[in-house]
């Protein structure tokens, strides 16, 4: 016992940041979320399903989407990097893709409110450049500017796990693929993605969990309805002050976050097995 309790005063700090800050919290909600004005029961989530079902489909489509897309750019970008044979574009693409790491969410959707508005910034570049005409400008602050958003900003995080495990793979089957006659396509989705796929998962899972928790983006892209469960959870506490409605929602985010986990873990284990 005296030979573990160094051990235990160093651990000490970090688990009761652990405990104060996301195990109470988490508990408290938990039984918020069933906590009603004559006790405990389910009005809560019955609530919640009646006022906000389309937003949990919205949510649930718009994150899936993104992470789809995620998935679909970060291959890519990170089998360029690795099968690239432009010294030049892959330096450039190597230095540039990683910038949205160091954005906050925040400043993403300033950024891209700006951007994407019908007299934002892409609209005017498109009419300056005579491609269409100010009458034909639309605005893309709806459910496609908070998937641009994600897929922009999220992207960097998954490319970069997904490259540096695309480099740690055998160049030798590359090199051999590539005298056999295989394009870079093929050598990319029949050697490279099979051999990184359980990084890949780990980062859209990640991806995944990121976006469901992300307030700023819906709130600033898109104001109107439906909308994503962040902005309702928002909405329940500083419009109603509603915190067993908002503890529900959140509670059904944990749970779709964990239907994805289990997912993952699931296909590890099986994996291993």
């Amino acid at each position: 016992m005296q030979r573990r309790l160094p051990a235990l005063l160093l651990v000490l700090p970090a688990l009761t940041v652990i405990l104060f800050l996301f195990v109470l919290p988490l508990a408290l909600s938990v039984a918020g979320a069933f906590e009603t004005e004559t006790g405990f029961g389910l009005d809560n989530f019955v609530k919640s399903f009646a006022l906000y079902s389309s937003d949990m489909i919205f949510t649930l489509m718009i994150v899936g989407l993104s992470t789809c897309m995620i998935g679909l750019v970060s291959i890519a970008i990170g089998g360029y990097l690795t099968l690239g044979e432009n010294p030049r574009a892959v330096a450039i693409l190597r230095w540039l893709y990683r910038w949205p790491l160091f954005i906050p969410f925040i400043v993403v959707g300033q950024v891209l409110r700006t951007f994407l508005a019908k007299n934002g910034l892409m609209n005017n570049i498109l009419v300056g450049a005579g491609l269409i005409t100010p009458l034909q400008a639309i605005s893309f602050l709806d459910w496609r500017g908070i998937v641009i958003a994600f897929v922009w900003k999220q992207t960097p995080f998954v490319t970069l796990l997904l490259a540096g495990a695309m480099a740690s793979v055998d160049r030798g089957t590359i090199e051999a693929a590539r005298n056999l006659g295989a394009s870079r396509a093929r050598i990319l989705v029949e050697i490279l993605v099979p051999q990184v796929a359980r990084t890949l998962m780990v980062g859209l899972v990640l991806s995944f969990v990121t976006m469901m928790s992300v307030l700023s983006v819906p709130l600033m892209i898109n104001a109107q309805s439906p909308t994503m469960l962040t902005a309702d959870i928002a909405f329940r506490i500083n419009a109603y002050g509603d915190y067993g409605v908002a503890n529900a929602l959140g509670l059904i985010s944990l749970a779709a976050t964990a239907c994805v986990a289990w997912f993952y873990l699931r296909q590890s284990m099986r994996d291993r097995g």
